[in-house]
C-alpha cells in the first residue's frame, strides 16, 4: 500500500494538503445532502460522491477516492447535468490529490507511512 503514495507531507504543504482535502470533502458532502432533500432523486451520482466525501475528509484510502471523485465528477459533467463548473473543480480537486496523497494530517499517513522501530 506504500506504494500509492509518494510521501506523507508534513508542515506547510501538509496544512495545504489537509486544506484540499477539508475544501473537496465539504462541497461533495453538501452537494450530496442537497441530492438527498431533492423531491426527485436523479443524482446518484452526487449522493456517491459524498460517500467519497467523508473518505476525503477522513484523509482514508486518498488515492483511491481521489480517481473515483474524478471519474464520478467527469461522467457528472459528461451527463450534461445543470452547471457543470463545480463537477470540473471538484474532478480537478480529486486528480491532484489522487496524485499528491493525503498529507501527514490523515488515517492514511497513520495506517501506511513510515513507522520508526525502537532500538
Amino acid at each position: 500500500m506504500q506504494r500509492l503514495f509518494s510521501t506523507f507531507a508534513n508542515g506547510w504543504p501538509g496544512f495545504g494538503l489537509l486544506i484540499q482535502r477539508l475544501v473537496a470533502g465539504i462541497a461533495l458532502l453538501y452537494r450530496g445532502i442537497v441530492e438527498l432533500h431533492a423531491t426527485t432523486h436523479s443524482g446518484h451520482l452526487q449522493i456517491a460522491g459524498a460517500i467519497l466525501g467523508i473518505f476525503v475528509l477522513a484523509g482514508l484510502w486518498t488515492p483511491v477516492a481521489g480517481v473515483l471523485i474524478a471519474a464520478v465528477e467527469l461522467l457528472w459533467v459528461f451527463a450534461g447535468n445543470g452547471d457543470t463548473s463545480m463537477s470540473i473543480v471538484l474532478a480537478t480537486l480529486g486528480g491532484t490529490l489522487a496524485m499528491i496523497g493525503p498529507g501527514a494530517w490523515s488515517i492514511d499517513a497513520r495506517l501506511f507511512g513510515r513507522k520508526q522501530i525502537p532500538t
